[in-house]
């Protein structure tokens, strides 16, 4: 019935006075082993979303057009797949389910709300974007919009832990807080969010921590993202990236 230390994993413990004893002795090899499992998971690279369809990858950040979310299967699609679905004579059918477009904001509303039902990730972030605008017949409340995009979060699309990070580092719906916003960040890039790690990166800059900021801009240059590309170049002409570590980056970048 021994149980590991939840921080560390290092030491196992038969109760909770036992580790309490111990804990004087414990306390410094825990905190640097938690930090290492941390990083290990923060600095992770993350193969990018694929259209269900073609399994081609989808763009690097929901901010580039290329993809739509249908909201009868609550996938996202590639506009590849999208207009061949529109040359196929069948326009406007959802090219997964063959489902067609809702009729009304009233019915889109309705079907993401189903989804988020069935736990949806994307579909809580959609809606976290309705209320955030005000359209599709929704108030504008920036206070529930940004409850459904921690729980989309929670079911693991990055893009909404992205956006918390924003309104925090904004103050919209919230206070400004940048350490919140620090650790949406965090969260987001653990998901594979390409601009909460570029967010990130720029943050460790600012504090003087250049070696982490090159290692947050390398994954997703590495991607193919120019912002993150430029900030690695930059790097290696201040000293911080070797010469090795942008030839590399660069590489993958063109593939």
């Amino acid at each position: 019935d021994l149980k590991a230390c939840t921080a560390c994993k290092l030491v196992k413990y038969c109760n909770r006075n036992c580790q309490i004893t111990h804990r004087p002795q414990h306390k410094k090899a825990c905190k640097k082993r938690a930090a290492e499992l941390y990083d290990a998971a923060l600095f992770k690279e993350h193969a990018p979303d694929e259209c269900p369809i073609c399994m081609l990858p989808l763009p690097l950040h929901d901010t580039h057009t290329g993809m739509t979310f249908r909201s009868c299967c609550g996938k996202s699609i590639c506009d590849g797949c999208e207009y061949a679905m529109d040359e196929s004579g069948a326009k406007g059918l959802c090219p997964f389910c063959k489902t067609p477009p809702a009729s009304s904001d009233e019915e889109e509303v309705k079907r993401v709300m189903k989804l988020t039902e069935k736990g949806n990730a994307e579909a809580f972030f959609q809606l976290a974007g309705y209320y955030l605008q005000g359209i599709y017949g929704l108030p504008q409340d920036r206070a529930k919009a940004n409850e459904l995009y921690l729980k989309a979060g929670e079911h693991g699309c990055s893009e909404a832990y992205y956006n918390l990070g924003l309104m925090y580092s904004n103050g919209r719906g919230v206070a400004i807080d940048k350490k919140k916003a620090k650790h949406y960040y965090e969260l987001a890039a653990m998901n594979g969010s390409i601009l909460a790690r570029y967010n990130l990166g720029m943050m460790e800059g600012e504090a003087g921590n250049h070696q982490r900021a090159m290692k947050h801009f390398i994954i997703p240059a590495k991607a193919g993202d120019d912002d993150s590309l430029d900030m690695v170049k930059y790097g290696y002409t201040e000293g911080h990236v070797t010469k090795e570590e942008y030839a590399n980056t660069l590489r993958e970048y063109q593939k």
